[in-house]
């Protein structure tokens, strides 16, 4: 049964619920009907029951011996039972009668007390009774006038109210479960489009939004997986151009290194080369490689999520612009830094951060000349580097932070043209932005921006 429930579709299921939910009230409702129908019938029956009993206690009063002179033919129409108990147990019937009604505790105690009525539905020769007894009293002699119907009316009426409510119950039953599964199907059209679309996505590979038909929930769901399809589409618009830019990147270093892997091969064969031409060559091929190595630890570095993953802590942000400006110099050692760093907290990963400003720096030692100036200037969470090297060319400035791009000025230099873009992706990760310019006087400007956090004072001991 669990696995054929689990098997149900969402709209079987909403209907099935609406329908179960309908009949637990329904039951409830019917239930609750029937016993007061049930008691309110009785409670009727219980008081004309008394009242015809009261009437023969004056009846019989008058000559308790006889029965006042009742017989059976004469409550023959009313198919009723009447007796007498006395207050010690004996019981007297009416002359002809053809059921004996039984006297319980409940008679004779009303026989004892003389006030009061019981009623209460006993079985007399196959058939059920409502029997009612009123006390009497006769010269000092206490009894119970017993008076019973059969109850074969009242479990009529209840019977048909039994039938009424359990048709009612199941046609309301049906016709709910009907509605509910019509109103589902109604209301997971634009679910199940959804995933059509979903699995159209995934069969063809094709990326196309999904039309939107309302602006409710299921809206808002599919604007964010139109959203997501956009993400989607321009990250793999991203990796195709990663892909082609990396393969046109590698193709020059691995080519340049198989030639000279050739001359070296072919030499150990014929010796052609010339004294001292091989070790030019295994000096190329070292430097090939360390380029080729440099430009796949940019690329990896690209790629990598993991400062998205990892959890960003507060830190000093001039901390980390000293470390940096500390490993730029080893890097120009006839270069001067003019540094002015400020306390600036922010929330970041100090490892990534630090990488970031380091590309800024070697960008500005690159092109700076061995004895130039580059300055260093943090202030409010704004990293300020200018250097004094020929600049950017303005055609050039929209480019700079793009993938493997490189000016014209940047071809003949040592680097794999992903720095800058992995400086643009860290500083986006964490929520800032960076610019690049020309200062009016010196050469390249570049503007590193972040959220400042508010240092909160402690509290209070």
């Amino acid at each position: 049964m669990g696995r054929l429930v689990s098997g149900q579709s969402l709209q079987w299921r909403l209907a099935l619920l609406t329908g179960g939910s309908v009949a637990l009230s329904v039951l409830a409702v019917g239930a609750t009907s029937y016993g007061v129908t049930r008691w309110s019938l009785l409670e009727q029956l219980d008081r004309e029951l008394v009242g015809v009993a009261q009437t023969a206690s004056q009846t019989i009063s008058s000559n308790v011996s006889n029965m006042g002179g009742l017989s059976a033919d004469m409550l023959g129409a009313s198919n009723g039972l009447l007796a007498l108990v006395s207050a010690d147990g004996v019981v007297k019937q009416v002359p002809g009668q053809p059921v004996a009604l039984p006297a319980g505790a409940d008679e004779i105690t009303i026989a004892r007390m003389q006030s009061g009525s019981s009623a209460r539905t006993v079985d007399a020769d196959g058939t059920a009774y409502r029997v009612v007894s009123v006390p009497m009293t006769v010269d000092a002699d206490h009894y119970a006038v017993l008076y019973g119907r059969p109850t074969t009316a009242l479990e009529a009426t209840l019977g048909s109210l039994w039938i009424v409510l359990l048709a009612a119950g199941l046609l309301g039953i049906v016709t709910t479960t009907v509605a509910a599964l019509w109103a589902a199907q109604a209301v997971l059209a634009p679910v199940r489009r959804l995933s059509q679309a979903v699995k159209s996505v995934t069969q063809t590979d094709q990326l196309n939004p999904i039309r939107i038909y309302g602006r409710d929930d299921l809206g808002e769901l599919t604007k964010s997986f139109n959203l997501m399809l956009r993400s989607l589409q321009t990250s793999r618009e991203q990796q195709r151009q990663l892909i082609a830019d990396a393969g046109h990147e590698l193709r020059t270093p691995l080519t340049s290194m198989r030639t000279n892997i050739e001359l070296l091969l072919a030499d150990d064969k014929s010796g052609m080369l010339p004294e001292g031409a091989r070790s030019v060559i295994l000096g190329d091929v070292a430097a090939q490689l360390g380029e080729f190595s440099a430009l796949v630890g940019d690329l990896v570095a690209l790629t990598r999520d993991d400062h998205l993953q990892r959890p960003h802590e507060p830190l000093d942000m001039a901390d980390v612009t000293e470390a940096a400006v500390e490993r730029a110099r080893r890097r120009g050692p006839g270069i001067r830094f003019d540094v002015a760093l400020e306390p600036t907290p922010v929330m970041a990963d100090a490892a990534t951060l630090e990488r970031a400003i380091t590309n800024l720096l070697d960008n500005a030692v690159k092109f700076s000349p061995s004895d130039g100036t580059i300055t260093v200037t943090l202030e409010d969470g704004t990293l300020t580097i200018v250097d004094e090297g020929p600049g950017i060319a303005e055609e050039d400035l929209p480019l700079i932070f793009d993938r493997f791009y490189r000016s014209d000025r940047a071809r003949n230099t040592p680097g794999t043209g992903l720095g800058l873009s992995i400086v643009d992706h860290t500083v986006r990760a964490h929520g800032g932005s960076v610019r690049a310019s020309n200062d009016t006087e010196r050469g390249a400007k570049f503007v590193m921006r972040l959220p400042v956090i508010t240092e909160t004072a402690e509290p209070a001991l």
